[in-house]
């Protein structure tokens, strides 16, 4: 068996992503299947996630935006806390009660899992990935938030990941 190194990590993304969109333009398979399957090979199996229709009342959870901040002003989830990916410390959770659910996203889940791994690290001891990301929260309907009054632009990485979102305005 190969493990792959975090080096190797953005290769393994880049080589799935290129699999997963061939596949799916070049099979007719629906973009749901297509993103999923690219979900499925972004995330760790023993990493917790939950589904944005799992989510009924996110004030039971500490909501953290683990995107860059530029991302974040675009929208985010209402009541996020920004903590940034590349900028990331403990510190920036430090007045957060370890006991309490944390959820963490970012656009699609591979940052917010390796934050959400740091933290677990760190003895919090109830982290969750939102699954899909921004991306899945906005496909959902689900409600964003940008200078505290709703917005339908989605931050979405790049034009590569804007390919994902369904419903909501692209920002790249």
């Amino acid at each position: 068996m190969v493990y792959l190194t975090s080096f190797h990590r953005p290769i393994r993304f880049l080589l799935l992503g290129f699999s997963v969109l061939f596949f799916a333009s070049s099979s007719g398979f629906s973009q749901s299947l297509a993103y999923k399957t690219l979900l499925d090979g972004l995330y760790d199996d023993d990493f917790p996630v939950i589904k944005p229709n799992q989510v009924i009342d996110l004030s039971q959870f500490q909501v953290l935006d683990t995107r860059e901040k530029e991302e974040y002003e675009v929208s985010h989830l209402d009541g996020a806390i920004w903590v940034g990916y590349d900028t990331f410390t403990l510190q920036n959770v430090a007045d957060l009660d370890k006991t309490k659910p944390v959820l963490v996203y970012c656009t699609v889940g591979a940052r917010s899992q390796d934050i959400g791994k740091k933290l677990q690290a760190a003895g919090f001891t109830q982290v969750y990935n939102l699954y899909g990301g921004i991306i899945h929260w906005s496909n959902e309907t689900k409600p964003l938030v940008a200078g505290g009054q709703p917005t339908q632009k989605v931050h979405t990485y790049s034009k590569t990941w804007g390919i994902w979102l369904q419903k909501g305005e692209k920002v790249y």
